[in-house]
């Protein structure tokens, strides 16, 4: 599965979070926070999918820095997690 993120309707962490939850059936119970997210990636979704965060540096200049860098540190630890896992039960993520 392949999930795309349009960076440019992205201003918040409330935002991205509702992009994913979708897709990747989080579920109603989802927390809608960072370790909620990281749970998630880590155990739930199924492999594999990929993560394309299109016009992400827009992203960035609409929520700033640090609430961007959080969010794209938990996507990059979960990628990093699947890296010795055969192509298809990977979880993958680009920014663009």
């Amino acid at each position: 599965m392949r999930v795309t993120i349009d960076g440019a309707h992205i201003g918040s962490q409330a935002d991205l979070h509702r992009v994913l939850a979708g897709p990747l059936d989080f579920g109603p119970y989802y927390g809608h926070n960072l370790p909620a997210l990281w749970d998630r990636l880590s155990r739930d979704v199924e492999r594999p999918v990929e993560i394309v965060w299109e016009n992400a540096e827009v992203s960035r200049g609409r929520m700033g820095d640090e609430a961007f860098e959080a969010i794209a540190s938990v996507l990059a630890r979960a990628a990093k997690e699947d890296e010795s896992n055969a192509p298809d039960k990977r979880l993958t993520v680009r920014f663009t």
